[in-house]
């Protein structure tokens, strides 16, 4: 059990620190290197960003996450491992930001872009790039500081006695 136990909050910890990585390269260089671009670049590269995105990879990055972060918190529940538990919830309660982020701000827009069309890409970048870059920058924020308390996690497990 305690082989799981430490490997779950590894996982977690692992995918949490892949998925801050992506959301930071998004607000660091991402997009403000579209931010230079003309609006029909913009426009094209979001969507077909925002298409390719949906892969395994991004899926274990993003839903391990969440998975493994609450199957660390569920085997932390026992007294010798309580201590540790407080730095795994509020992981997850960071990276709960990031799910809801998602789900409120940027995935409805990034479905908007795909169905504006192609007759006005000025128009379809003034409705979407600030917005989704605010959301952006919530989540790598976010998902960041889940990564942080969850290495932290790791560390006060080394801690432990054995």
């Amino acid at each position: 059990m305690g082989l799981l136990r430490t490997a779950s909050l590894f996982a977690a910890t692992l995918t949490t620190g892949l998925t801050a990585g992506l959301f930071a390269a998004f607000a660091y260089a991402v997009m403000p290197g579209l931010g230079r671009t003309d609006d029909r670049t913009l426009v094209l590269a979001m969507r077909r960003i925002n298409e390719s995105i949906l892969n395994g990879w991004f899926a274990v990055c993003f839903g391990g996450a969440l998975a493994f972060t609450l199957l660390a918190a569920a085997l932390h529940l026992g007294g010798g491992h309580r201590a540790v538990l407080p730095w795994i919830v509020a992981g997850l309660v960071s990276y709960l930001v990031v799910l809801g982020v998602t789900a409120v701000v940027n995935v409805p827009l990034n479905n908007a872009l795909a169905r504006a069309g192609d007759a006005d890409p000025a128009a379809a970048r003034a409705r979407f790039e600030r917005p989704w870059v605010r959301g952006n920058v919530v989540r790598a924020v976010a998902s960041t500081g889940a990564f942080g308390l969850l290495a932290w996690a790791l560390v006060e497990v080394g801690r432990l006695p054995r």
